[in-house]
């Protein structure tokens, strides 16, 4: 007896390329809810799972949310906390270390917030914040004269 082989009549098929999935690399909510009900679901029925320890088990759960809300609150924190060190730069004088190694000292004329870290313009060079190793006050008051426009 002989077997025929069965080919699609058509060139395309619904399923004429693997799906593919990237694996997941994070801990979230919804993997810990996931293994979880998994763990429910194949429980052994004469032996159910000890509510303690599934009350924990969702304790750990409601942590985690917690802990990663406040991560991601901290770094909105950072960064404002930059953008506002970085706006009360301008019209100070900074000190910074250029690419060889060699102290520069100019005034902060603007700020950029486009990358992560604010870029400073000083003396028409952009610098990164993180950059700036000093600090003094701008050259109008650092003779001890008031700054145009002061009383």
């Amino acid at each position: 007896m002989s077997v025929e082989s069965v080919a699609a009549t058509g060139g395309s098929s619904l399923y004429s390329t693997a799906p593919t999935r990237a694996p997941k690399q994070t801990m979230d909510g919804s993997m810990f809810m996931s293994l979880l009900v998994t763990q429910l679901q194949n429980q052994d029925p004469s032996s159910p799972m000890d509510t303690n320890a599934m009350i924990g088990q969702t304790t750990q759960l409601a942590m985690m949310e917690k802990l990663t809300t406040l991560a991601s609150t901290n770094q909105e924190n950072f960064s404002l906390q930059m953008r506002i060190a970085a706006a009360a730069l301008v019209g100070k004088q900074v000190t910074y270390d250029d690419k060889d190694g060699v102290s520069v000292t100019g005034v902060a004329g603007s700020v950029s917030y486009a990358g992560s870290v604010p870029q400073i313009t000083i003396d028409g060079k952009t610098v990164a914040l993180d950059a700036v190793s000093g600090v003094t006050t701008g050259p109008d008051t650092a003779a001890g004269t008031p700054a145009s426009g002061s009383v």
